[in-house]
């Protein structure tokens, strides 16, 4: 039996309603952690090359792909079966390959030759800076969604030189024998502020809206042409106290090779996050003691790769 089809609220960045906007996402972000968005500005040509050049990229030979192996700062290549982001699961090794790209003005970015793929690079940092762009403009609304001044998290420092990590991503088509029961990405729930996933279309995408629910009911994630799939990151969990949640999500293998492209957006390394005043209260005190972000991140990833 198929899982249902899930209708995630969907979230026009056009409007000049910011309150109505703010309102919107702060209902998806309590009942869903997940909502598409609309008219974000980036067109078709962007993303369409952002795909053509992830998918040369991956097409070429492990050895090849191998020499840009994902480095302690977490930037380059990740292979098939190299990660399990569900640590409880019986299987070991995610189908899934990627290549990561960090904040395009630093030095530690891995890259491939320009004379394998002259124009990888500028197409991976033009979408990175329109994609870097939009998250912004989706903090902002966040912060009023939260009952907070629109530059919220710019004045906490959580926006000045953000941990922003572009990560590339293909699933296999089909699949050996031996891989059954194996997910092109087993459940997890991000670890940061937000996630901006753009896809090629090909299903796959499932989520579980009661984590602790016996036994877990998965949905189907639908494709809306030209929108991006937002969902919110544990960090912004944390920060509102469980008001806003970070669902667990997975990939389920569909048969058919599949492309996306997740934008973590995630705060200042020494950024200190801990229960914002408008999420707690003498009947709801905070959940999670404060902690540095970057702390926690780096042992987020640490489990993961541990496995």
């Amino acid at each position: 039996m198929s899982p249902p089809n899930l209708y995630l609220p969907l979230i026009d960045l056009s409007s000049t309603d910011r309150a109505s906007v703010a309102q919107s996402i702060r209902q998806a972000c309590m009942d869903h952690g997940f909502f598409y968005v609309i008219n974000h500005g980036i067109d078709d040509f962007v993303v369409n090359s952002l795909f053509r050049e992830s998918k040369k990229f991956f097409d070429l030979p492990l050895s090849e792909k191998m020499k840009l192996e994902r480095s302690k700062d977490h930037r380059g290549y990740t292979a098939p079966y190299s990660e399990t982001l569900d640590t409880s699961s019986k299987f070991k090794g995610d189908l899934k390959e990627s290549f990561y790209v960090g904040p395009i003005n630093d030095s530690l970015n891995q890259w491939p030759s320009k004379e394998s793929l002259p124009a990888w690079r500028v197409t991976m940092e033009s979408y990175y800076e329109k994609i870097l762009n939009v998250g912004f403009r989706l903090i902002s609304l966040i912060a009023i969604a939260l009952n907070l001044d629109e530059n919220f998290f710019t004045k906490i420092g959580a926006l000045d030189s953000p941990m922003g990590f572009l990560r590339l991503l293909h699933y296999p088509g089909e699949i050996p024998e031996s891989d059954k029961g194996k997910y092109g990405a087993s459940a997890h729930s991000d670890y940061g502020m937000i996630t901006l996933l753009v896809t090629d279309g090909m299903p796959g995408l499932q989520i579980c809206r009661e984590k602790d629910r016996s036994p877990q009911l998965w949905e189907d994630v639908d494709h809306v042409e030209r929108a991006l799939i937002i969902n919110i990151g544990d960090i912004m969990e944390r920060w509102t106290n469980c008001t806003f949640r970070s669902t667990l999500h997975r990939v389920v293998a569909v048969g058919q090779e599949r492309y996306s492209a997740a934008f973590f957006l995630d705060p200042n390394y020494e950024c200190v996050v801990e229960c914002l005043e408008t999420c707690c209260s003498e009947t709801s005190p905070p959940r999670f003691p404060p902690i540095k972000s970057g702390d926690y991140l780096e042992e987020r990833l640490r489990l993961t790769y541990s496995q």
